[in-house]
């Protein structure tokens, strides 16, 4: 079973309705719609406000979720999610079936002068970054790491943080996180 069938499964079992959902959750309909239909999983805050609107513990959205492994993941599918968290920065899956993996690897992009949000992942994750392009600062825990193209950094992402392009130009970096364990 996929996040999608769990969400629809529960959603049908309490007799809501999908705008309904999308106006108690904050979530929009579209997006509820697309992760039903296993066109996308949706972010862990996303997964967060639907269980908080269906009146759930967010760990019930993932009770029984399959953990069959793909063999390969040659990545080369167009068809990733992107999420926009603001004109400043998006983050890109660059794989799919992520609840089945042990690790998530994203394509970040940040506009000149712009910032991600504050992220805090859950205690034991982890992060690495792997700087494709541009001048990043990286604020962890409110201590400061500059790094350039080719510049890496692994680190405790359950430490808050989040990234600033203090360059020119749109700032490209991967990011690998292993996702949280429930």
């Amino acid at each position: 079973m996929y996040i999608g069938e769990k969400l629809h499964a529960i959603r049908k079992a309490k007799k809501i309705s999908l705008t309904e959902l999308s106006e108690k959750s904050g979530v929009q309909m579209a997006t509820l719609s697309r992760i039903e239909n296993k066109k996308m999983i949706g972010t862990l805050e996303s997964h967060i406000q639907i269980a908080k609107a269906l009146g759930i513990d967010v760990t019930e959205l993932y009770k029984g979720l399959s953990h069959q492994n793909a063999i390969i993941d040659f990545g080369n599918d167009k068809n990733t999610d992107v999420f926009t968290h603001s004109d400043e920065a998006s983050f890109e899956i660059l794989t799919k079936n992520i609840m089945n993996k042990k690790m998530m690897p994203t394509l970040v992009r940040i506009e000149e002068g712009g910032k991600t949000s504050k992220e805090q992942a859950q205690g034991g994750t982890e992060k690495f970054i792997f700087v494709l392009d541009g001048h990043v600062e990286i604020n962890i825990n409110a201590q400061v790491f500059i790094l350039h193209k080719y510049n890496t950094l692994y680190f405790d992402a359950a430490l808050p943080h989040f990234y600033r392009n203090i360059g020119k130009g749109v700032v490209k970096l991967i990011s690998v996180g292993t996702p949280v364990s429930l």
